[in-house]
């Protein structure tokens, strides 16, 4: 049970989310299924708050004396995001949303793609949805890419 709590926990940790959670729980050996399970429900629990909330504190601490640079920082990370999502999407900026937290990179992830998503004003339960069924797109690929496979694809070449 303590190791299904740490994956739960790594899953909610920003940046690292269930890009990390997943290849963590493979080598701890836990079974596939509810690591996942869990890895998805942890990275997502935030997602509603984040979207509802996080731009409403961040813009409050951005001009507090100890908070500020770490909370102008998120501020920028989230319109920079934001811009890019909306430049590169246009009509399919929830198709563009999904493959932002899908494709497991540096800086993309759910908390990333729902801040983004806050900052464009966009719509709260289609972003929801959007956010997890990129996160399940992410969970396949670290799943994947925890068991070997990318690297039995290049055996065969």
């Amino acid at each position: 049970m303590k190791k299904y709590l740490l994956i739960f926990l790594i899953s909610m940790v920003p940046l690292i989310e269930l890009r990390g959670a997943i290849p963590v729980a493979v080598g701890m050996g836990l079974p596939i299924v509810p690591s996942i399970i869990i890895s998805v429900v942890g990275n997502m629990l935030p997602v509603p708050f984040i979207f509802l909330f996080a731009r409403r504190i961040l813009e409050w601490g951005k001009d507090k004396k100890v908070i500020g640079g770490f909370f102008t920082w998120c501020l920028e990370k989230g319109e920079k995001g934001g811009r890019k999502l909306e430049a590169k999407a246009g009509r399919g900026l929830y198709w563009a949303l999904l493959l932002f937290v899908g494709i497991p990179l540096p800086g993309t992830g759910a908390w990333t793609g729902t801040l983004a998503a806050s900052i464009l004003n966009m719509d709260f339960k289609k972003s929801v949805l959007y956010v997890l069924l990129g996160v399940l797109l992410a969970g396949a690929i670290m799943l994947a890419a925890s068991l070997g496979v990318f690297g039995a694809i290049n055996l065969v070449k």
